[in-house]
């Protein structure tokens, strides 16, 4: 299937292979200097313009896309938790490895996946230098010597937020795709064996990572001391799902895993709401950043996205979802009810809803870790 802008291969030839993606972000590129720059923050409070802080005026839809009624919630007054967010492989700079520049695609990205947070958390989103969609579309593989460099940013990054700006709050991390690549290690280095971090995130929502836990159990795999959430009463837990709206195929990139004793991790928000299925997807109205990778790769999902003049559009009750081992395959079914669109997977099966992984639930997710961090409070202050 061609790209869109017909000036280079689809996103489909050049992600066609997770262990691809794998290894690249493994490499990054020999030419990176190590970390140390001053940290440049694509989202922090104070800082504009702020993409993830757009607002929170939301157009609410019937499964058929029929406007319903517009809600103007606010947000918190005194956010009593924080949000670090790291986003997915985006940038369409010509290099292996991106610099550290805030180009639209980052913009888009902040708001599609992580401003919704702002209505309870202050975020926080690093810049780092990343695997470009270029360097993935050309098949670049270089030494793996070089996987300290994205993670060096963000840890160092995050160092910097908690040094400067936590004051001991508690604090969740999002990541997403490549953002839960390199989210994966920071956790492991910083948090999973500190016992005073661990007690100040809530969880770690880490989806399109494949999360690893030992076969029987919510621990070991890619955490020692993290356990998988599994009520709404959890805390210092990870948060982890792909998701698909078909039968997995059988050499999916997310959902499997070849490790002896282990198998890949699904958390379903919903049900750490003790909620029926039904799930609550919402979407920010303006367009992701015309003419970038990302941008393709939604028109290739073939569904209509609607374009309220309110900041965000909500579909609750549109989709089903649920965790499934079908076929050996641990990942989140997705189903269309009421006549909602069927999105097609993107860029091809094997990677199944990949690009929508952090919106079909994302309501679901902002009301756990609103609840997760007033669950924290009570404990610390006995309320």
């Amino acid at each position: 299937m061609a790209d869109p802008r017909g000036t280079r291969p689809s996103i489909t030839a050049g992600l066609a292979l997770l262990s691809v993606f794998t290894a690249l972000v493994l490499t990054l590129g020999a030419t990176a200097t190590a970390a140390g720059a001053k940290t440049i923050w694509l989202c922090k409070p104070g800082l504009k313009p702020d993409p993830c802080t757009p607002g929170l005026s939301t157009t609410v839809y019937s499964p058929t896309l029929s406007p319903l009624r517009v809600t103007h919630p606010k947000p918190a007054k005194r956010p009593q938790f924080d949000c670090f967010y790291v986003y997915p492989t985006v940038s369409d700079q010509t290099t292996t490895l991106s610099n550290r520049q805030i180009d639209p695609e980052q913009r888009s990205i902040a708001l599609y996946q992580a401003a919704r947070y702002s209505q309870y958390c202050r975020v926080f989103a690093p810049m780092y230098r990343q695997v470009t969609l270029p360097a993935l579309d050309s098949g670049y593989t270089e030494s793996p010597a070089h996987l300290k460099i994205p993670i060096a940013d963000v840890s160092e990054a995050f160092k910097v937020y908690l040094s400067k700006y936590n004051h001991g709050r508690p604090f969740v991390l999002i990541g997403h795709s490549q953002g839960s690549l390199v989210l994966e290690p920071m956790i492991r280095k910083l948090i999973d064996n500190n016992r005073s971090l661990r007690a100040r995130m809530l969880s770690a929502i880490v989806l399109g990572g494949n999360v690893l836990v030992k076969d029987g159990s919510d621990l070991g795999g890619t955490f020692k001391h993290i356990p998988a959430c599994r009520t709404i009463s959890d805390l210092g837990c990870v948060i982890a799902f792909s998701s698909f709206d078909q039968p997995v195929p059988p050499n999916s990139l997310f959902g499997r895993t070849t490790v002896p004793g282990e198998h890949v991790l699904c958390v379903d928000p919903v049900a750490l709401q003790g909620r029926s299925r039904l799930v609550d997807p919402i979407l920010p109205s303006a367009p992701f950043a015309p003419g970038t990778g990302i941008a393709a790769g939604l028109q290739l999902l073939g569904v209509t996205q609607p374009r309220p003049p309110t900041v965000w559009s909500s579909l609750p009750g549109s989709y089903s979802a649920s965790c499934s081992n079908a076929d050996g395959a641990n990942v989140l079914q997705v189903s269309a009810l009421h006549g909602a669109q069927v999105p097609k997977p993107s860029p091809e099966p094997t990677w199944g809803l990949h690009l929508l992984d952090a919106n079909l639930e994302l309501w679901n997710l902002v009301s756990v870790v609103n609840t997760q961090a007033n669950n924290w409070a009570d404990l610390k202050f006995g309320r």
